[in-house]
């Protein structure tokens, strides 16, 4: 059976660790993993894309393979067939499937029935492979994971579950703050906390997301209220620990999730993040098809 990534976990703590390690061997050597030499890798995109799209298509290309990109409207999965279908005549085909969704059972389903490795570039549920490149980008800055805080300021969404799942599975002690009505569940494992000045004190690393995700346009106004004293500024990141560095997983709305002077200015790592997504997911897909 093969391997599966569809929340991060499945990696275990000594395979994460192995894999950060791959990357920035990788990210000092772009072309020093050929495993895809001659193999393709299939990326699903039923949602739009910047990074995930820009950094698994050139990754697959520095493997020395051919990247497979296949818009929602351009699959019959838009008419009707089934996810198991799918990855049954997609594992006929490719070495891999990357799946960029809304719904987190599809990517579920693929992987019960594909023949191949399904990496999860991003659910609602879970986005995992922001994950490796967060995680990435502290070890890189930082020289370790040990020890480190990371605290997450906003909607307990997709991106801070992940956080909390796989940073924890780091090491990294993960401290989540949200307003009532978009707070993380406690099952993930983060830290949770009402105020988010208390939550970044200690902390290295301040990290922000969107307010407003595709698909809820309709309670945008609602949101930007509830979640406005969570914006990530140069005053919030003044409480958190000296050398503290701002993370954003990108895109950005300055003004609103965070101010313009922190996403632009020279305490933030936002940048070296949406790169090292990149080098993250080579060793992803080196380690998954080994």
């Amino acid at each position: 059976m093969p391997e599966h990534f569809l929340t991060g976990t499945e990696l275990g703590a000594d395979g994460l660790h192995a894999l950060l390690d791959r990357a920035l061997e990788l990210k000092a050597d772009p072309a020093g993993s050929q495993a895809l030499r001659s193999r393709h890798v299939a990326l699903l995109f039923d949602k739009p894309s910047t990074r995930t799209r820009v950094s698994f298509e050139a990754g697959v290309v520095e493997m020395g393979g051919h990247p497979l990109v296949l818009r929602g409207e351009e699959l019959q999965l838009s008419r009707g067939e089934s996810p198991r279908d799918t990855a049954l005549v997609l594992s006929r085909h490719v070495a891999a499937i990357g799946v960029r969704t809304g719904d987190h059972a599809v990517v579920e389903e693929l992987a019960g029935s594909a023949d191949v490795p399904v990496i999860n570039m991003l659910t609602a549920r879970h986005h995992p492979c922001q994950a490796l490149a967060d995680l990435l980008t502290l070890r890189e800055h930082f020289g370790t994971l040990d020890g480190l805080r990371l605290a997450y300021v906003g909607d307990g969404n997709n991106v801070a579950r992940s956080l909390a799942l796989v940073g924890g599975l780091a090491g990294v002690d993960v401290v989540v703050s949200s307003p009532s009505g978009y707070r993380l569940e406690p099952e993930a494992g983060a830290r949770l906390v009402d105020d988010p000045g208390e939550a970044v004190a200690g902390a290295h690393a301040v990290y922000a997301d969107v307010w407003v995700s595709m698909g809820d346009e309709d309670t945008a106004r609602e949101r930007r209220a509830a979640l406005a004293p969570y914006r990530l500024d140069g005053a919030l990141l003044d409480r958190a620990a000296d050398g503290a560095i701002a993370l954003h997983c990108l895109p950005a709305h300055p003004g609103e999730e965070i101010s313009a002077d922190v996403l632009y200015g020279s305490r933030q790592r936002i940048w070296d993040q949406a790169e090292n997504r990149r080098h993250a997911q080579k060793a992803l897909l080196e380690a998954l098809l080994r």
